[in-house]
């Protein structure tokens, strides 16, 4: 069947021309997931003004105001738009793997970016978390985006993640002795740490990312080793709190997550090594884990090709049946497990493909939309205003054919992306 694809060319134009007039758009669908709520309703509809959605209901009791444009989804179900907490939009898992990343300039990072954002964005992911990139490039591509210049996601940035010497993510552990390199987060004690959180607040990051353990793709960390003490993360999380932003701590082995959460931190990545006192950690004060459980299969199958080195590789082969195990255990716990990807180590756009994953190793359909929809945007205090449906809260919405409650990955092809009242991607039979 032939198929009518409305480019995001067309968005972009509609939110510089139209959207800031307070125009009035009515949307139905067969069915609309609503998350927050965790129910199904038939035949929704929803009124939409200046990019907020102000009423929602069923169709027959919310009848279309007069003058409003009308976008039918018919046979479609209408779900908020997904949020990933854990993203880096400078790579690309096809270049720059390994030693490989040496032969492109720095500024491909930001030519990349760009391109990765609006596959993220027609995806149906509206909202992401970009949680380190080596400079601070992605506050240009998320002002960029917040002011109609280019297509994407809502973009919650980190910067230039913080921790110690030779450690991951904060450091580069490629080059030898005499190329002097050096990480912009590298800091050694607590005060060094304080001041690189505020170097980071001062340029303009939304959240502080670290690093209290090793990690995959780093040369010469281990997973299960932990990073930074426990007086550098406090300060790290106290400098950040003090300031009104959350952290991120990148976190495989149980020493380091536990470290992590004593210190104070609002989220733990990867989490891959859980045992059942760091659940209870978790639970009890309040810390989300983001549980990326799809890209190990990506890493075993492309990495060699596209550069990844062996030792990383090896690391993967370790980490990921455990990570997979971790998430089972922390699911049947009730721990807060939101949705995060960790997309870069496998292509921008395949995101959804973790659903399916977190379905099979414990979530059931409607707890894994909930981790990339109300639980996320809880995560990131936006709740009631993103990954919702109802009356209040910004109209980014998705659509797909199916319905997502028995077939989780119908997710992974999404007909009709909307971002704050703007359509970027809308296809259908013509």
């Amino acid at each position: 069947m032939k198929k009518n694809l409305s480019v995001c060319l067309c968005g972009m134009l509609w939110s510089v021309a139209g959207a800031s007039a307070a125009e009035t758009v009515y949307v139905t669908a067969d069915r609309m997931i609503d998350p927050a709520a965790g129910r199904v309703i038939e035949n929704p509809a929803l009124i939409i003004t200046d990019g907020v959605i102000t009423q929602a209901g069923a169709a027959q009791n919310l009848p279309a105001p007069e003058g409003a444009r009308p976008v039918a989804l018919d046979g479609k179900t209408l779900l908020p738009g997904l949020i990933d907490m854990h993203v880096h939009l400078t790579s690309d898992a096809t270049k720059g793997g390994g030693y490989s990343g040496f032969a492109f300039q720095k500024e491909r990072a930001v030519v990349w970016a760009v391109i990765n954002a609006e596959r993220t964005l027609m995806a149906g992911f509206t909202t992401v978390r970009d949680i380190g990139s080596e400079r601070y490039e992605m506050l240009a591509v998320r002002d960029a985006v917040n002011e109609g210049e280019i297509p994407g996601p809502r973009i919650y940035v980190a910067g230039p993640p913080i921790g110690i010497v030779g450690g991951h993510c904060s450091d580069n552990t490629y080059l030898p002795p005499e190329y002097e390199a050096t990480g912009e987060g590298v800091a050694t004690g607590p005060w060094e740490m304080r001041a690189k959180v505020r170097q980071n607040i001062k340029y303009g990051v939304d959240f502080i990312k670290t690093c209290s353990t090793g990690g995959v793709f780093s040369k010469g960390t281990l997973l299960g080793a932990p990073q930074g003490t426990v007086e550098e993360l406090r300060a790290i999380v106290d400098e950040a709190h003090m300031r009104g932003l959350k952290v991120a701590s990148h976190a495989h082995g149980n020493i380091g997550i536990k470290n992590a959460i004593t210190a104070g931190v609002d989220t733990i990545e990867h989490a891959s090594y859980l045992d059942d006192e760091a659940i209870r950690m978790a639970k009890r004060e309040g810390v989300y884990f983001s549980m990326d459980i799809y890209n190990t299969e990506y890493t075993l199958a492309e990495g060699e090709k596209n550069g990844v080195l062996q030792e990383s590789i090896d690391k993967e082969r370790q980490v990921g049946g455990v990570q997979r195990e971790s998430f089972t255990k922390a699911v049947k716990a009730g721990a807060k497990v939101v949705f995060g990807t960790d997309a870069a180590i496998f292509p921008h756009g395949d995101n959804a493909k973790q659903f399916s994953r977190m379905v099979r190793f414990g979530m059931n359909e409607m707890q894994a939309i909930q981790a990339a929809t109300s639980l996320a945007a809880e995560a990131l205090d936006k709740e009631g205003s993103l990954g919702c449906v109802s009356a209040e809260c910004s109209a980014d919405l998705i659509a797909v054919t199916g319905d997502p409650l028995t077939d989780i990955s119908v997710l992974e092809t999404v007909d009709f992306v909307m971002r704050e009242g703007v359509v970027y991607k809308e296809e259908r039979a013509d």
